[in-house]
């Protein structure tokens, strides 16, 4: 049974954007919906160009290791599903590779849910092999890649 996530933890700035500012504490595929939350954010950042989107995505990467490990620490729960920021690191590595028009998004975030769901090798050894914030991230941004 999963720990169960009381929505006053939103207040804490490390938990709001590990849960996607919430949309991590959807009952039902909480990785689906911080993947769609993902959409609007690399929209806003590929409006100011591609080094803009790498930059983002290099962040979301980096700083994604600090907030999905620390998030965790304080749930005290490895890869709760609620923690979210992952799929939007891991959507926005995807479009890296695309213009962000509605094929290509729509595409996109397909293929990076299928990839992050069915998890093949070296996804599910990423997965599976490493703890704490590189643990939760890395297997996303793989599979961002494979999309």
């Amino acid at each position: 049974m999963t720990t169960p996530i009381r929505p006053a933890l939103l207040r804490d700035p490390i938990h709001l954007l590990a849960f996607g500012f919430g949309v991590g504490l959807s009952p039902y595929a909480p990785g689906t919906f911080g993947t769609l939350i993902a959409v609007p954010i690399v929209l806003l950042v590929s409006h100011f160009g591609w080094i803009a989107h790498l930059s983002f995505a290099l962040f979301a990467f980096v700083g994604g290791i600090y907030i999905c490990g620390a998030s965790a620490r304080k749930l005290g729960v490895h890869d709760h599903p609620a923690i979210v920021w992952d799929e939007i690191a891991g959507y926005t590595v995807t479009m890296l590779a695309a213009p962000p028009e509605p094929a290509w998004l729509l595409g996109g975030f397909v293929l990076f849910r299928f990839f992050d769901v069915v998890k093949p090798s070296p996804i599910r050894e990423a997965d599976h092999s490493l703890r704490g914030g590189l643990g939760i991230i890395l297997d996303d941004i793989i599979a961002g890649v494979f999309a």
